[in-house]
């Protein structure tokens, strides 16, 4: 859906990875997930925004209300919850990009 919508996406499968390819290039936003393995969104997010400040970071989650409940994550500039419509990830998506 992402690249329909002529975004160009980078998927990576850990956050190890995901730091790597930050390192390497340069991204708009950050789309993670809160469950993850070996490190968690949460704490990716937190190193994310520590080499990254102003990288934009959207966390989708299954469980937004347990995590929402704890406060939204440190790095963490918008929490989504699983199920999500399309409608929702672009209008969230555009809502981020347009605050650069």
């Amino acid at each position: 859906m992402l690249e329909f919508d002529q975004h160009k996406v980078k998927v990576t499968t850990t956050a190890a990875d995901a730091l790597d390819v930050c390192e390497k290039e340069t991204f708009d936003l950050i789309i993670l997930d809160y469950l993850m393995p070996v490190m968690k969104g949460d704490k990716l997010a937190i190193a994310l925004k520590e080499r990254f400040p102003h990288l934009p970071i959207l966390m989708i989650t299954a469980d937004a209300e347990k995590v929402e409940s704890l406060n939204r994550p440190p790095g963490v500039d918008l929490l989504m919850g699983k199920p999500f419509q399309l409608t929702e990830l672009r209008e969230a998506i555009g809502s981020m990009l347009r605050k650069e």
